[in-house]
């Protein structure tokens, strides 16, 4: 027991021994002291900054939610490649890409720098129209060239004649019956017209009480409408008078035919006259038209029996039969009145100023 003790005494005795032992040796290795271990710096406190506020790592790309919150700005994307694959025309077709248009290529400038519209018109004569015909190797020549200038004209060099009888009537009036005509007549091309025009009236049992010819140049100005000049000759009853005469005649909106001329006589006499008709197709073959006429004098006549002002009217209805166009018998009703010093000079020769007429006749043009 005693044994026991005596060696715990002696163990806790070198325990106790050993550091002081080992601090003694190190201290004994030189006169200088080791230097102390550097301490890592206390972290700056964090500031108040938002979260906004916070750089990112360089080379971070900003993330879509964040550039929606407005922490970053997204990089512009990368600008296509030039050498990007061109659209297939299968993939155009479907709609998945728009094929790429080649940008517009200018002319290289001339030797004064003059390009397009800019150059100087050219002097050089025109080149020969080409005359190697290929009929011509097959049939003789002379005859091509006969049927060659006949296709030509047959194709709007061609002069054409053309007469119509607008009205050819008998008028059963008050007293004496009478008639009536009104003709027209051109020869020509499309575009020069020599024109007759010829209209007159009487009574059954009496001289012609008038007849009115007319020799024009007729031109057309459009489509429609034709520009008219020349003179006019009246016969009949009283003086003869000539009358210098420029006009028009056409197709008017809506379809109706017009006409109207200025007339200057060889006294110094001015006149005018305006008609127009309408054909109103009731059937392929039944026709109705209403027609008027109205002349104006600038100056008293009385040796013609004309006023001055309106001096007449005229008005008609007439229901024609076309048989064939080119020929139609017709019949209907035609009122005429007398206006002004023209009654007046009427009723002192002892003629009506105003008159009703029955009427039937025919319509042919060839």
């Amino acid at each position: 027991m005693m044994r026991a003790a005596l060696l715990l005494a002696g163990l806790s005795t070198l325990a106790l021994g050993a550091p002081a032992a080992a601090q003694s040796g190190h201290a004994g290795h030189g006169g200088t002291q080791s230097a102390p271990m550097p301490m890592p710096e206390k972290p700056a406190p964090a500031g108040d900054g938002d979260h906004g506020q916070m750089e990112m790592p360089a080379g971070a790309s900003c993330a879509p939610e964040h550039a929606a919150m407005g922490h970053c700005t997204p990089d512009a994307e990368a600008a296509a490649p030039d050498d990007a694959p061109a659209c297939p025309p299968e993939h155009a077709a479907m709609g998945h890409c728009a094929p790429a248009i080649a940008p517009p290529t200018m002319p290289a400038p001339s030797a004064t720098g003059m390009v397009g519209t800019d150059l100087p018109a050219g002097d050089a004569p025109a080149p020969p129209p080409p005359g190697d015909w290929y009929a011509d190797r097959l049939y003789p020549k002379s005859e091509m060239e006969h049927s060659r200038h006949a296709m030509m004209l047959e194709n709007g060099a061609q002069t054409t004649a053309f007469l119509s009888f607008n009205l050819a009537e008998y008028q059963v009036r008050k007293g004496r019956d009478g008639y009536r005509w009104d003709a027209e007549g051109w020869y020509g091309g499309d575009i020069n017209r020599v024109t007759v025009k010829s209209e007159g009236e009487g009574s059954f049992g009496e001289a012609i009480e008038s007849i009115e010819t007319q020799l024009l140049y007729s031109r057309p100005v459009d489509a429609y409408f034709n520009l008219q000049a020349g003179i006019r000759q009246d016969l009949g009853h009283g003086p003869g008078r000539t009358y210098a005469t420029v006009g028009f005649e056409g197709l008017a909106p809506y379809w109706f035919e017009v006409e109207g001329a200025l007339f200057v006589s060889d006294k110094g006499d001015v006149s005018a006259r305006i008609e127009g008709y309408y054909d109103q197709r009731i059937t392929q073959q039944l026709i109705l038209q209403p027609m008027a006429e109205l002349n104006v004098a600038a100056q008293d006549v009385p040796e013609l029996g004309v006023g001055s002002g309106l001096s007449d009217m005229e008005l008609g209805l007439r229901l024609r039969y076309e048989i064939v166009r080119e020929f139609a018998p017709y019949v209907g009703v035609e009122w005429a009145r007398k206006f002004g010093d023209t009654a007046r000079f009427a009723r002192a020769a002892g003629e009506d100023a105003s008159s009703v007429s029955l009427v039937m006749g025919l319509r042919a043009w060839f």
